[in-house]
């Protein structure tokens, strides 16, 4: 069920997927950025509670579902691929 794409459209399907995984990248960087400004200000402006752990875990949390969103499912084995070969099974099924 493979489709029949013109170099335009491939190109544009390509752009797009960089624009993705560079968001992912960006994303990742500024996490990065963000957990250890969040510890110290908490440490040193709030010692005796250390609230960061709330926030470096939903930081965590957003990042792990964007990677899933531009990665992930394809390394799961749940992607496009998967759905692909998925069907020819089932047809190949139907066939017998």
């Amino acid at each position: 069920m493979e489709r029949d794409y013109t170099q335009e459209q491939k190109y544009l399907k390509a752009k797009k997927r960089v624009e993705k995984i560079r968001g992912f990248y960006i994303h990742v960087f500024v996490t990065a950025l963000l957990i250890p400004a969040l510890i110290f200000f908490n440490l040193k402006f709030v010692p005796e509670f250390h609230w960061f752990y709330f926030a470096v875990t939903g930081l965590l949390f957003g990042v792990f579902f964007h990677w899933l969103g531009v990665f992930g499912f394809d390394k799961v084995g749940l992607g496009k691929e998967w759905e692909e070969k998925k069907i020819r099974e089932l047809m190949e099924e139907n066939k017998k």
